[in-house]
């Protein structure tokens, strides 16, 4: 709960220090032509993900959440880096988190598709609906299409000549149902199907470099009533990606 007064987020210079480790085992592991799976946590690994590809290379980010996690400290009730991490990884606010090691901007936000909001406040949703970031709340998602964004992002990827993608997964963007061993839950989310119809794309397009999965609280799913059918379901999109 440590209040870091400079940056107006908790724990940011353990933050900071763990966010440099996860970068260097990020890097070593796609430098040696390995998927990197990183199981968080909270969302807040996606600072050393993305840091440790921008080491790397140039690459875009899929950022598949519930919420847009584009926000900042003085609008933050948590002071939390895991409910600003878009906003961090992308450049926004101080210099601490989001220039480490001179990297600043991990992804540009013109390199990023977030997918999957379903908190649609107006005050909440302004900052990333001004930004350079394509974004698809869940209502969007399913009046154009999923297959239609993964396409987009993908074409985006190729475009650019970028040296591939990341893709950020909470677990509170599917349905609450589904998964309400979360931290924050709403109502509503992605189905089973509906994630299968967005991760497979992404996994065999070939330009995927790895992945995170957060949020998912053993604590809260002690009997792995939610925990044992999204394993399954998790191992069937990446079984399914390799064929």
């Amino acid at each position: 709960m440590d209040y870091d007064e400079t940056t107006g987020v908790r724990n940011a210079d353990k933050v900071v220090l763990f966010s440099e480790a996860l970068a260097t085992a990020v890097k070593d592991t796609v430098n040696s032509d390995q998927f990197a799976l990183v199981l968080g946590g909270d969302c807040s690994v996606l600072i050393g993900c993305t840091l440790g590809l921008k080491s790397y290379g140039n690459y875009g980010l899929f950022f598949i959440d519930g919420h847009t996690d584009y926000v900042l400290p003085h609008s933050s009730f948590t002071k939390g880096a895991a409910a600003m991490d878009l906003a961090i990884v992308t450049g926004n606010r101080h210099l601490k988190l989001t220039n480490i090691s001179n990297s600043i901007p991990y992804a540009e936000e013109e390199n990023v598709f977030a997918f999957g909001n379903r908190e649609y406040d107006k005050e909440y949703v302004g900052g990333i609906e001004r930004s350079a970031i394509h974004y698809y709340d869940l209502r969007s998602i399913r009046s154009t299409g999923v297959s239609i964004i993964t396409k987009k992002f993908i074409e985006m990827i190729e475009e650019k000549k970028l040296d591939g993608f990341w893709i950020h997964f909470d677990v509170d963007v599917l349905d609450d149902q589904l998964m309400p061993a979360v931290d924050s839950r709403q109502e509503d989310g992605l189905s089973y199907a509906e994630l299968g119809e967005t991760l497979q794309p992404l996994l065999e397009s070939g330009y995927a470099a790895g992945m995170d999965i957060t949020i998912l609280d053993p604590d809260l799913d002690e009997e792995g009533k939610y925990t044992q059918p999204f394993v399954k379901e998790m191992l069937e999109i990446f079984q399914n990606a390799k064929r």
